[in-house]
């Protein structure tokens, strides 16, 4: 049933309108209940917070397609191996390719400072070792036409806690419906903390 908000004259209800006849004006001091109604934006909506304790990937999939940013957040995050978290987006399947931009990691001295080019994913950071333990989050927002801008700050339990940033981009085929939280490699298994996802 359509309604019908009319400046001060209040809501003015269609013929149909269930205990409403037709033409009924409510005042504006009145409140009236809306059912069964989907708004989208001005509100998050959280994902399920996953145990980042086993397997090679997280995917986070059913996105809506009206979302136009996304958070994702790493809590004390941990693999097996050395290769960097990459965080990946993707339309139907993952993709893979064409992500640019870069990860930098600052703090400690040498080999500490350096960066790293996106290539399969947005880069969250450097991992130095098989215990490193990783916290921060990566903000993905739509730029227009399925293009994905990421923007992201995570710190680490590396020498002297350094932090590392992520600026990236990706163009995708269709509209957005799954992030992936992974490492480079494919290979070294997440073994403690959790991730989730916020979006809007």
């Amino acid at each position: 049933m359509a309604t019908t908000i009319s400046g001060t004259s209040g809501v003015t209800f269609p013929a149909g309108g269930v205990g409403n006849p037709a033409g009924a004006v409510v005042g504006t001091t009145d409140t009236q209940t809306l059912t069964n109604k989907t708004i989208q934006g001005g509100a998050i909506t959280s994902g399920t917070a996953v145990a980042s304790t086993s397997g090679t990937s997280i995917d986070f999939t059913s996105i809506p397609s009206w979302v136009k940013r996304i958070t994702v957040m790493f809590n004390a995050v941990s693999t097996n191996g050395t290769s960097n978290y990459q965080v990946q987006v993707g339309s139907g399947s993952v993709t893979t390719s064409g992500y640019s931009g870069y990860n930098s990691r600052q703090g400690g001295s040498a080999p500490y400072n350096f960066y790293n080019a996106n290539s399969a994913g947005f880069i969250t950071n450097a991992n130095g070792s098989a215990t490193t333990i990783v916290i921060g989050s990566v903000v993905l927002t739509l730029l227009g036409s399925n293009v994905w801008i990421a923007s992201g700050q995570t710190t680490d339990n590396q020498a002297t806690n350094g932090t590392s940033s992520c600026i990236g981009a990706v163009s995708l085929s269709g509209v957005l419906d799954r992030v992936r939280i992974t490492t480079v490699n494919g290979t070294d298994t997440f073994d403690a903390g959790s991730v989730n996802i916020l979006y809007e």
